[in-house]
């Protein structure tokens, strides 16, 4: 059983093998991720904070992209799932 912090973000092990020690970080980060956003309606994800451009939905988005690619494609060897498989990468490579 995983301990839970107070926003309810699982613990990550203290003493592991690198794969569960690597996906323990991983849930940690998606529950911290997922905590900033929880209540949060579209407006709020789209939200920035001065001159950054940078918003909490935006970073779901990458972040979304990001792990599809590297476990989807680049572990397993798989074609891109939706919704990355309609982009044009080549017309819009910064299109998240």
């Amino acid at each position: 059983m995983t301990d839970l912090d107070e926003h309810g973000r699982p613990e990550p092990p203290l003493s592991a093998d690198e794969t569960d020690t690597l996906l323990g970080f991983l849930e940690y980060q998606r529950a911290t991720l997922a905590w900033k956003c929880s209540g949060l309606d579209a407006a709020g994800q789209r939200a920035t904070v001065g001159a950054s451009s940078m918003s909490l939905g935006g970073l779901l988005k990458h972040l979304a992209l990001v792990e599809d690619n590297r476990f989807s494609r680049w572990l397993h060897g798989q074609d891109r799932q939706p919704p990355w498989d309609t982009v044009d990468w080549k017309a819009d490579p910064d299109w998240e």
